[in-house]
């Protein structure tokens, strides 16, 4: 299967991030780097992103029913 570039519309729209907080999350290591698709233009690949909503997914299912305040 061939890795599609994901721009930063579909990327909002699929996990449900904006722009400043999708941002954050690259600096901090928690959300996946961009690729530069061209002198201005940034892209994420599909599969990386695929795999951290699969990972939040993940992990909000192990607090599903106990307490979030342990977190």
């Amino acid at each position: 299967m061939a890795n599609r570039i994901l721009r930063f519309p579909e990327v909002a729209a699929r996990t449900g991030l904006s722009r400043s907080r999708l941002y954050q999350a690259m600096s901090e290591g928690t959300f996946p780097s961009s690729i530069s698709i061209g002198a201005r233009a940034i892209g994420w690949i599909e599969a990386e992103v695929t795999a951290w909503i699969d990972y939040q997914i993940e992990e909000s299912r192990r607090f599903e029913g106990g307490s979030h305040a342990d977190i």
